[in-house]
């Protein structure tokens, strides 16, 4: 039997406790209740007597075991995603209090892309540190895929990167700041390096790292070689990685496609070239995500003034009158 709305609201707001919390988040990640208790520290009856005690109160059970572990049913999804939320909030409050008896300013976290990092993301945080030296700053590096989920539960300030519209929802707030032309580079000892024309056919029969194939960038990369009538080159590396892009660009040989601040900043010190090659392909924006309607730290206010004072500083962009993602 299942608990009425008015009971479910009972439940969350004065039944459950930090410990309920932490364990169905522990079960969620380990999948397995030994595993779990060893991370909590408490012995796996206890563990099993709590679990049982979150699904008494909830009236449903949350997750189901079996000889290969725990696994979360719909409503454990469920209570898990709002345990996530709350342990993110705590996390944010208690540092923001340690901070302020300490005498630092905050602390802010942030998803970024790799075509935010060099010199947008860079800029913002020196900037930042100018003004509040002892704000300290948590920078994850990825794409969408894995920089949402933490986003939504909390554990993440705000996402900048490419505005990419298949990701646009009701519960997120989006803020395009500029697009910018897309360009082809390689290492800087490569064959085509210093070569002063290169054609697409040159470019398809090249190793490559390429972004993940959802990506738009991906996508429209891909078309680009059709429209020349060729195939995309097979000899390709997946990743959203940055390092990852740049060793394979000066150890294996392989081209990437990168926004042209990017590889500006990284041609201007000497760790790839520019091929003299057009690439008339249109991207969406690069800009800021956050979660809506939830309430932000000083920390992540001040950093996010930073990112805007930065884009209105950067030469070579065009800021799109409105946002390209659209929410709904």
């Amino acid at each position: 039997m299942t608990l009425a709305a008015s009971s479910i609201d009972r439940v969350l707001r004065s039944n459950l406790k930090l410990k309920h919390l932490q364990l169905l988040v522990a079960l969620d990640q380990f999948r397995h209740l030994g595993r779990a208790s060893e991370f909590l520290s408490l012995t796996q009856p206890a563990v099993s007597k709590t679990l049982a005690e979150v699904e008494r109160l909830f009236g449903v059970a949350l997750f189901v075991r079996s000889t290969r572990g725990t696994e979360p049913t719909a409503y454990g999804q469920t209570v898990v995603r709002f345990a996530r939320s709350v342990l993110a909030d705590f996390d944010r409050t208690r540092d923001e209090i340690a901070a302020v008896a300490s005498g630092a300013a905050g602390r802010v976290r942030v998803g970024a892309m790799v075509v935010a990092t060099p010199v947008l993301l860079s800029q913002a945080m020196a900037r930042l540190k100018q003004q509040s030296p002892q704000t300290s700053v948590l920078v994850e590096e990825g794409d969408l895929t894995r920089l949402l989920p933490p986003l939504r539960q909390g554990e993440l300030d705000v996402f900048v990167g490419r505005l990419e519209p298949g990701y646009a929802a009701p519960d997120l707030e989006t803020e395009a700041l500029y697009t910018e032309p897309m360009c082809i580079v390689c290492g800087p000892r490569h064959p085509l390096a210093r070569r002063r024309r290169v054609d697409w056919a040159e470019l398809a029969a090249q190793p490559w790292v390429m972004p993940p194939p959802w990506a738009s960038s991906r996508i429209k990369l891909n078309q680009m070689f059709y429209k020349h009538r060729l195939n995309p080159p097979v000899d390709v590396i997946e990743s959203a990685s940055f390092l990852v892009t740049l060793t394979c660009l000066r150890e294996h040989g392989a081209m990437g496609f990168w926004a042209q601040s990017v590889a500006r900043h990284y041609r201007d010190q000497g760790l790839v070239r520019v091929l003299p090659i057009e690439v008339p392909i249109d991207l969406p924006p690069v800009g800021l995500i956050t979660v809506r309607g939830r309430l932000r730290t000083p920390a992540a206010e001040q950093f996010m003034a930073c990112l805007r004072q930065v884009n209105t500083a950067l030469p070579d962009r065009l800021t799109p009158p409105a946002p390209v993602l659209r929410e709904g």
